[in-house]
């Protein structure tokens, strides 16, 4: 490993899901010639506001499975880009329960496994979600646990929402690598006392002074 500081004194080591071990922009990507010229766009508000339902719905204290955002963000999406088909929703949902892995993922969960570290998903998504994903990508060998908010009902970044990885894994929060591409989950894992790790695959400003991540990589190759 060539990162022994990050990993002294840790037993596992925890990943988000969604934009850390899987591409959310592949399932547009899959349809991107039928819907053209927007198509970039397109999933990026996709994207964006799947997230902010899962903000706005964790502060006001209700919960809704992220599928059900999912369905719903993508829903906004079309009604905003009007030349998009609709007839295109359905394959996209399909193509979002199946999305693509990282290329460098499987390897590095490997290597990780054979350090002596465990290995687990924490992630918004609900474990239906979760599970296929996981199969369709072929990771579930490489992996100790899969764990989803769903369980405890409220989204990340709620310390509510951190601690069910230590009930879960049976850890103290000092065992625990975390990584994630999404920088306001580094702040919240940061400020609930994992050591974070913010894949920064698109090259992102930094933000969130106060919670920092321990360390920054382009890809989780540099993990190892």
């Amino acid at each position: 490993m060539s990162n022994p500081n990050l990993f002294a004194g840790k037993t596992c080591i925890v990943f988000d899901a969604y934009g850390t071990l899987f591409d959310v922009n592949a399932a547009v990507n899959r349809h991107a010639e039928a819907i053209g010229s927007e198509a970039e766009a397109f999933s990026a508000l996709w994207r964006n506001k799947q997230l902010e339902y899962s903000w706005v719905l964790g502060l006001i204290g209700r919960y809704t499975s992220f599928w059900s955002l999912t369905e719903q963000a993508l829903d906004f999406a079309l009604a905003k880009y009007p030349s998009i088909d609709c007839a295109l929703r359905a394959p996209l949902l399909d193509a979002y329960r199946d999305l693509d892995a990282y290329a460098e993922v499987p390897q590095v969960l490997a290597r990780l496994r054979e350090a002596g570290l465990r290995t687990a998903i924490f992630s918004n998504g609900n474990q239906t979600m979760l599970d296929r994903a996981v199969a369709s990508a072929g990771l579930g060998e490489r992996l100790d646990a899969v764990l989803s908010v769903d369980d405890v009902q409220t989204y990340k970044t709620s310390p509510r929402a951190y601690q069910f990885v230590l009930d879960r894994l049976g850890v103290a929060s000092a065992e625990v690598v975390f990584c994630s591409s999404n920088r306001w989950d580094i702040a919240g894992a940061s400020a609930f006392g994992f050591t974070p790790v913010w894949v920064n695959r698109t090259g992102l400003p930094d933000e969130y002074p106060d919670l920092p991540p321990a360390t920054v990589v382009k890809d989780l190759g540099g993990l190892l």
